[in-house]
């Protein structure tokens, strides 16, 4: 699909001791970052805009269009196209959705055990609590 982008995320190890929701009907559903998720954030370079795509291993999602750091917009984005597989150890989430021109990018996981413990994961966590809208957590630079 022209001006779209692709994210694939996979989770590979012991899963049976990772919280996994079963697959449900795709649709919006918000909080998803309570539980096991991976984010997508993307801003074009020198704007402060940027939306935000959560997305659980169940199919549910949700986006979010911000004007600037945590301040939402009117629009939220468009739909993306989701495919999820899973086999033995591994859980394989692929994403496509609208974007164009060049981007930077965050890209992150919450991570929910059975107990209920959160690990967060990220291509790179500013200083403190995890906080992946801060813009120095958009680390991928796209052409």
């Amino acid at each position: 699909m022209p001006g779209s982008l692709a994210a694939t995320f996979v989770m590979t190890g012991d899963l049976h001791r990772v919280r996994i929701p079963g697959p449900r009907q795709r649709r919006v559903v918000h909080r998803l970052w309570r539980h096991t998720c991976f984010e997508v954030f993307i801003a074009r370079k020198g704007s402060p805009a940027y939306r935000e795509y959560n997305f659980a291993p169940s199919g549910e999602w949700a986006g979010y269009a911000f004007k600037k750091y945590r301040l939402r917009g009117n629009d939220d984005p468009p739909a993306p196209r989701i495919r999820i597989r899973r086999s033995g150890g591994m859980l394989k989430l692929d994403a496509r959705i609208a974007a164009k021109g060049r981007l930077r990018l965050g890209l992150s996981a919450v991570i929910e055990e059975k107990g209920g413990t959160l690990s967060y994961w990220a291509l790179r966590h500013p200083a403190g609590k995890p906080d992946f809208h801060q813009r120095r957590a958009f680390a991928l630079e796209l052409a």
